[in-house]
């Protein structure tokens, strides 16, 4: 028997972590000891339906919601925009238009909030999921008492499945051991297809089918995109309920992790807005804000809020700053048409087949505002060390954003200008730039208003009830056995055939990264803590000035009344008080420190310094990987039985860096790849002998120095031995990254390496040994 199956797996250190984490003190587990049919909700159906089946009410309209990524109020030209999105002026066309629906300012708060219908920090979501801290409101353990809309809506006859990014299972708990109870497959979706994480390399991502890690499916002519699959995969889900289940409703999540960076449309379509933007950001909020007038999608006396003195002028840049920040903009745009493109294939394929038009669409345009986090330079090539890349040598590579190996964020001017006509972006929950987006809702058969617009005061977590309200059911008070937390969303299908109808959501608090704010019936009263692109941050939040607006006639907020009108905005910070209080927003979150703000997150390996993993080990997301940033030793049992033997031993990374041990032609191989920019080599110079051998890395760390030696050895024997002068490990880092064994990861680590490049002889297992 192999020595592998003797010791202890590291599947058995996965199952005890499993039955650890399984639950959580934030759960509210209150169990009633009734008769079995308040353990579920009960719903009623045909008196000759077999036990536990049920039936959708009469007439429950199929649901699509689609929820982009970071594009922020103005990009779309749907709303005034840039970026030509037929996709979104089709349904526009076809529905309503909502210019006062608001979203939380980052990615994971909006989507719990979607999903259950509470405010985020409510449900452990105050920030994303990767800066998750123990603090209840910000843990990201999505509570039993919160059931999500998909589990509602299962326990009442639907089908259910999401695509694309889901950003809503603690870090800890995204590997192939689970547990899965917070995976989307265990909060009500039937079906699961997409990434787990905050952003998605999307030439070489890392997909979930359920809870099964998978290879993306590649076409012969090599030009996948995940957008394009996400469609792809959804129209067959689709399809497949339409042939097994015709009637039976369905409910589908499909949020394709687009525009969040990297920007990487299909090359091609970049051409379309070559020089589309080298008039730069000033001028293009300009003429933003002129055409939201003339869609009629923003008050006429509306007014343009100024250019913080944060972001620099357009004309204040140098030549080559204008050309590289004009590209990236190009980028975005490209990606964001394609993705409405891909969105509008969903859309068509739904529309044109049987109950196409008793299906409701919402489409939410922006999870958050537009994202700034790039800071002024924008992001594409990383760093070597500490020193940041000159612009001079950025701009040699224009022709290469977007790439796999060169992933591109814009320029936090462009997010400003792609918020227009309100202040600041993403993260700052302080003000409409942040927490702003357009919504599109369309529904044939019950909505006959085209092209109508909504100006009423709506918020994400009204989706859930007024989801339930158009279905025909309630929210309700126990899922499971457990007692639900009352919903903190209001429906607005009144809207849907009241046009002048009063917003029904009086109330809404707001906070994420120390930004924080207040609604309260018409008037908003917010403190900015910090720019969206300063990660270490003031702690001291008594230094944060509170703003003033009355939004019932100042819609872009550009007049602060703080001054004028003191006792009013003394009442609505003490409201602000009060609802963090019930909220769970207290302490205030600071950054996106993984261990900095309420101490260190837990790691699915802490404790472990020896791994076994066996050959086949289906790989796992290297976030939650072996720290191979610590000194280290890699040892590998094979059988080589050719002389050209070759393939993957073990891999840890993606295109932008990692590390591959691997033979090729029958020599030992390790080679690092330090942020997309630097390959260090390290090779044996004789062939692996024929027969069982033993393969070993070893890398010493030199913390004071910066790198380190990395040490080949063949049965025990030094064979190659190279400084390397620079060393990283994703860990923290990158998202996009997989720690695989046996095959490379999607991601492209090595030049030298095409696809999964298995090993061609036998693998019996792989040590890691941290030191």
């Amino acid at each position: 028997m192999s020595k592998y199956r003797n010791l202890v797996s590291l599947g058995g250190i996965f199952w005890g972590l499993s039955c650890l984490m399984g639950a959580h003190a934030g759960d509210v587990d209150v169990v009633h000891e009734r008769v079995a049919a308040q353990d579920r909700m009960a719903v009623a159906g045909p008196k000759d339906a077999w036990p536990g089946a049920t039936v959708a009410p009469k007439g429950a309209p199929n649901i699509l919601v689609v929820l982009l990524d970071d594009v922020g109020y103005a990009a779309a030209s749907t709303f005034g925009g840039p970026v030509a999105t037929p996709g979104m002026d089709a349904l526009a066309a076809g529905g309503l238009r909502y210019n006062n629906f608001h979203v939380s300012a980052l990615c994971s708060p909006t989507r719990a909030s979607l999903l259950t219908g509470r405010n985020d920090h409510r449900v452990g979501f105050g920030t994303v999921s990767e800066s998750a801290s123990r603090f209840p409101g910000y843990n990201a353990v999505w509570p039993k008492s919160a059931a999500s809309i998909a589990e509602v809506l299962k326990l009442h006859g639907y089908s259910t499945a999401a695509f694309g990014k889901w950003h809503n299972t603690p870090y800890w708990e995204v590997s192939p051991a689970g547990p899965f109870t917070r995976w989307p497959t265990g909060l009500g979706f039937e079906y699961f297809y997409g990434f787990m994480a905050g952003a998605m390399d999307h030439f070489d991502p890392v997909l979930w089918r359920n809870t099964t890690l998978i290879e993306p499916p590649r076409a012969a002519a090599g030009n996948y995109n995940l957008g394009s699959d996400l469609t792809d995969q959804a129209i067959a889900w689709l399809d497949t309920q339409r042939a097994l289940s015709p009637g039976k409703p369905w409910f589908v999540y499909y949020a394709p992790g687009a525009t969040h960076e990297p920007h990487q449309p299909p090359m091609d379509w970049i051409d379309t807005y070559r020089h589309r933007f080298d008039g730069g950001w000033d001028q293009m909020r300009e003429r933003i804000f002129d055409r939201q007038k003339k869609l009629g999608f923003i008050p006429s006396d509306a007014r343009l809020t100024p250019r913080p003195p944060e972001i620099p002028a357009w004309s204040s840049l140098t030549e080559d700053e204008k050309k590289l920040f004009a590209r990236q903009m190009e980028v975005f745009a490209a990606f964001l048409a394609f993705t409405d493109h891909e969105v509008g294939r969903l859309i068509d394929a739904i529309r044109t087949s049987p109950g196409g038009e008793n299906t409701l669409i919402l489409y939410i345009v922006s999870d958050n505002g537009a994202s700034g986090e790039g800071g002024i330079g924008g992001r594409d090539l990383a760093p070597i060390g500490t020193t940041p890349v000159p612009i001079s040598e950025r701009v040699k590579l224009l022709e290469e954003l977007g790439r796999p190996q060169l992933a591109a964020q814009y320029s936090a001017g462009w997010a400003w200008a792609m918020s227009s006509p309100f202040k600041w972006m993403k993260q700052v929950a302080s003000h409409l730039g942040g927490t702003s987006s357009p919504l599109i809702v369309s529904w044939p058969a019950k909505i006959p208003e085209h092209g109508g617009l909504r100006q009423q005061f709506t918020h994400v977590n009204d989706v859930a009830s007024t989801l339930y309200e158009v279905v025909g059911i309630e929210a309700p008070k126990i899922v499971n056995g457990v007692e639900q937390l009352p919903m903190d969303g209001v429906s607005f299908a009144y809207t849907f055939t009241q046009r002048e109808a009063p917003s029904r959501h009086q109330l809404q608090i707001f906070e994420q990264m120390g930004s924080r704010a207040i609604y309260h019936d018409g008037w908003w009263a917010g403190a900015m803590h910090a720019v969206p692109w300063e990660f270490r941050r003031e702690e001291d939040f008594s230094k944060d000035r509170w703003e003033l607006y009355n939004l019932k006639d100042d819609f872009s907020q550009t007049e602060d009344l703080a001054a004028r009108y003191p006792e009013k905005l003394q009442r609505l910070r003490a409201l602000f008080e009060r609802e963090a209080r019930a909220n769970n927003i207290f302490p205030l979150n600071n950054s996106f420190a993984r261990n900095g703000f309420g101490g260190e997150q837990p790691r699915l390996l802490d404790g472990h310094d020896e791994l076994v993993f066996a050959a086949n080990f289906p790989g796992m997301p290297s976030m939650e990987g072996p720290d191979f940033n610590r000194s280290h030793r890699i040892t590998a049992d094979l059988t080589v039985n050719r002389r050209d033997v070759r393939g993957t031993i073990v891999a840890n990374g993606g295109n932008l860096g990692g590390f591959v041990l691997y033979v090729r032609d029958g020599y030992l191989v390790y080679e690092h790849n330090y942020r997309a920019r630097r390959h260090q080599i390290i090779r044996a110079s004789e062939r692996l002998p024929e027969g069982r051998v033993q393969v070993s890395y070893e890398y010493d760390a030199n913390p004071k120095a910066g790198g380190g030696i990395g040490s080949l050895y063949v049965n025990g024997e030094l064979v190659a031995q190279a400084r390397l002068e620079y060393f990283e490990a994703p860990l923290f880092t990158n998202e996009f990254d997989l720690f695989t064994i046996g095959r490379s990861p999607p991601g492209r680590i090595s030049d030298s390496i095409e696809g999964a490049f298995p090993f061609t002889g036998e693998l019996e297992g792989v040590r890691v040994t941290l030191k």
